[in-house]
């Protein structure tokens, strides 16, 4: 006699939580067609162009193969993924790749996503190259400004994470990062706090940030853990892509992977007095800083005062999820 209670019940509670997702989000992507649409781009195409106010898309789990362009119109977009590790954006293009003109696409050509929209943010959501150990395959490019990445991963091999817009700031906040050689490298300002940098077997550099002159930040690290199974001592903080490159670490934790020597200058000797490289209180059994190389820097107290993570955004707060204006 009750089960027809039950069941009323149930199509309730279902219909008022299809209205409160649908409060909640402007588009859904699923791939069982439970959304308003099955593919991500197709959500990302769906943005005004030149939207003042935020475009909430969530994202449900599934591994979605798709090579994702968030065109400069679209901005103040903002992706949710349902579960972390569950909702995967992935594609395997590699930099060796022929086009079908017979052209090899490139390291920028073997982004699976493109960023290039201002004031976009990311929330637990994987980011993949999954083409393997075959040398430069980018995870993901961003060249739009004051984007964000919360409880994100990346993963790839060489090259995962490629920061690439030299007016572009970014903040990377609570995610994990893995690859082998030059997995985070480019032009732009980015913080990374409280992010787990994964070095895994088979690569020797961290950062190849390749920061202009005339920039007062390169890539700043916050409480971040370096870990990996890279061999014992095996792999460096960092090298100069370009001359000016700026790479700063503070108070990370560091396993013993990374070697004691900490920088390396990409045998480009002139290098040595154009980068710079620097460390505050790194601990763990990587953090030999008498070992390191004498071209680089251990912070004063008052010096690391100028690396909060506004000073470093060039006053922009990413925690304010304030949106852009066009």
């Amino acid at each position: 006699m009750r089960l027809p209670l039950i069941i009323a019940l149930f199509w309730i509670g279902s219909t008022l939580g299809a209205s409160a997702q649908a409060d909640q989000y402007d588009f859904v992507v699923a791939l069982d067609g439970s959304g308003d649409y099955t593919t991500v781009q197709a959500a990302l195409d769906a943005v005004p162009d030149i939207r003042k106010a935020e475009t909430r898309i969530l994202i449900k789990k599934g591994v979605y193969k798709e090579k994702l362009v968030l065109a400069g119109s679209k901005t103040n977009v903002t992706l949710i993924g349902e579960s972390v590790k569950e909702t995967v954006l992935t594609y395997d293009d590699f930099a060796d790749k022929l086009n079908r003109f017979g052209e090899r696409i490139g390291t920028s050509g073997s982004s699976s996503f493109y960023v290039y929209g201002d004031g976009f943010r990311a929330e637990n959501l994987t980011f993949e190259n999954s083409s393997g150990p075959v040398g430069q395959a980018v995870a993901v490019r961003v060249d739009g400004d004051r984007v964000a990445f919360v409880g994100c991963r990346f993963l790839g091999y060489q090259d995962t994470l490629y920061p690439h817009g030299k007016n572009s700031r970014q903040y990377y906040k609570n995610c994990y990062i893995e690859g082998t050689t030059d997995y985070i490298f480019g032009w732009s300002t980015a913080v990374f706090e409280q992010c787990e940098i994964y070095s895994k077997t088979g690569g020797r550099y961290i950062t190849a940030a390749s920061t202009v002159e005339s920039s007062a930040y390169g890539f700043v690290f916050l409480n971040c853990r370096l870990s990996g199974d890279a061999p014992k001592g095996s792999v460096y903080l960092g090298r100069p892509w370009r001359d000016y490159a700026q790479t700063v670490y503070i108070g990370c934790t560091m396993d013993e992977h990374i070697a004691p020597e900490g920088w390396h200058n990409w045998d480009k000797p002139n290098a040595e007095s154009t980068a710079y490289y620097a460390e505050y209180e790194s601990r763990g059994s990587g953090a030999a800083s008498d070992e390191r190389v004498a071209w680089s820097h251990q912070l004063s107290p008052s010096e690391v005062q100028k690396y909060d993570v506004v000073t470093v955004l060039g006053g922009w707060n990413p925690n304010e999820q304030t949106t852009v204006e066009p």
